[in-house]
């Protein structure tokens, strides 16, 4: 099969549905046997904010995260040629249909206009998944060296959650570096 150069992204469903459940994931999905979404929202309005919040609220039923065919048989980087499905090590041959996963964990960052962050900030609870940013905070070209929005994605992790990091090589999320 022919690979392309702008893959289908990724997308969540619902099990048992046979409709999307939401907006394709450009970023931030990782494809392990069972995957972890951290995703970036950008949100134009207060309605567009609860819309998209409903999309990943808590609920009793998982989310499947579909892989598509052309997603799969994308590069893994671009520097990288090697088929997201060898990098998998779940698929033993080029696939011909979509992959769908369970999602283990989903965590959210919601980028609101900076007078819907105040008011936002002030009157509403997240729920434990979610995080708030002002747009222009995460736009702003020095974005990745301001401490506040590193210690935001690093309240996010997965290993956040934990005292100590695992004596292992694997972490939570994938394999680490160490």
């Amino acid at each position: 099969m022919k690979r392309t150069t702008e893959p289908q992204p990724l997308y969540l469903c619902l099990r048992g549905g046979d409709r999307c459940g939401s907006a394709p994931i450009r970023h931030g999905g990782r494809c392990y046997i069972i995957p972890d979404i951290f995703a970036i929202e950008a949100c134009g309005s207060l309605q567009n904010l609860l819309d998209k919040r409903s999309r990943f609220a808590p609920s009793t039923h998982s989310l499947l995260a579909v892989c598509p065919v052309p997603w799969l048989l994308a590069a893994i980087t671009p520097t990288d040629p090697t088929p997201r499905w060898q990098a998998t090590g779940v698929l033993r041959h080029e696939p011909a249909m979509p992959l769908s996963l369970p999602v283990r964990d989903i965590r959210v960052m919601y980028a609101l206009k900076d007078r819907h962050y105040q008011g936002f900030a002030e009157s509403q609870v997240p729920h434990p998944h979610e995080y708030f940013v002002p747009m222009d905070a995460l736009t702003a070209k020095d974005a990745p060296e301001n401490p506040a929005m590193q210690a935001l994605v690093s309240r996010a992790s997965a290993s956040a959650n934990f005292l100590t990091q695992p004596e292992s090589n694997i972490a939570i999320g994938g394999i680490t570096g160490r």
